[in-house]
């Protein structure tokens, strides 16, 4: 595993969720590049490696996307084996597909290792399914914070049928808001606002579209957190077992 660099998630934030190939790669790593989300009780899988903090928040003070390429470059050029660890997954909001094409360009070996994401994990810790037959048989994943500050078609997703979810909206609930509603979904679609997902402190805010934001305020509704906006949030009330009543529930308004 030496000369390579492994872009590893380490999913949502409970350590018991990394990955055992996450766990491996981590165990032979010499350098660790560590973004901010990420729960440090995971180094513990790499006790002899060398820490470096690379965080990118948004609203934060960032470490340079191009200062992180070279770092990787330059020990990975040493012989070492380099792990950058990401928090959720490396190919889902995570930049691992523009660095790891960064690093094949200039001849490095390079390794993607999935981790589980914050939509699917905090979704899952409120007893949420993201599909459900009969009810949303699909899911959509979505950012609303864009590179170059462009808004999304929020109408065309208000229309798409699957589950909505939303990462990096805290800062948009307002435009979220407006935009479904002026794509005709219904102003009393379920949603769920869940803060830290998968940590003890995990906290859950249940809404609606047309109420959201100012429920979010009255929460104090604080990044980094996630959106589940569609039928299956409704859920977040109850067990799975009440699923079958939520279908019912659905086909009737149809």
């Amino acid at each position: 595993m030496s000369a390579k660099v492994w872009l590893v998630g380490a999913g949502p934030g409970d350590p018991e969720l990394l990955t055992l190939k996450a766990v491996r790669a981590l165990r032979e790593a010499d350098v660790v590049l560590i973004d901010d989300l990420v729960n440090e009780a995971v180094l513990e899988h790499c006790p002899n490696a060398r820490i470096i903090q690379v965080g990118k928040r948004g609203g934060c003070r960032s470490t340079p996307q191009a200062f992180i390429h070279r770092l990787m470059l330059r020990y990975a050029r040493q012989g070492k084996c380099v792990v950058r660890l990401k928090g959720g997954d490396p190919c889902i909001f995570g930049r691992g597909g523009e660095e790891a094409q960064w690093l094949r360009e200039r001849g490095v070996d390079t390794e993607l290792v999935n981790g589980i994401t914050a939509g699917l994990a905090g979704a899952t810790q409120r007893d949420i399914p993201l599909t459900l037959r009969g009810v949303a048989r699909g899911v959509t994943l979505v950012t609303a914070h864009t590179q170059d500050g462009s808004s999304l078609n929020w109408q065309a997703l208000a229309q798409g049928g699957t589950t909505l979810v939303v990462y990096m909206g805290v800062a948009k609930l307002s435009e979220i808001r407006e935009q479904l509603l002026a794509g005709a979904m219904a102003a009393d679609t379920p949603v769920a606002m869940i803060e830290n997902a998968s940590l003890p402190h995990q906290r859950e805010c249940r809404s609606t579209l047309s109420a959201m934001e100012v429920d979010a305020g009255a929460f104090e509704l604080k990044s980094p957190a996630i959106l589940v906006i569609g039928a299956v949030a409704a859920s977040a009330t109850q067990s799975l077992w009440g699923c079958e009543s939520l279908r019912r529930q659905v086909n009737q308004s149809e």
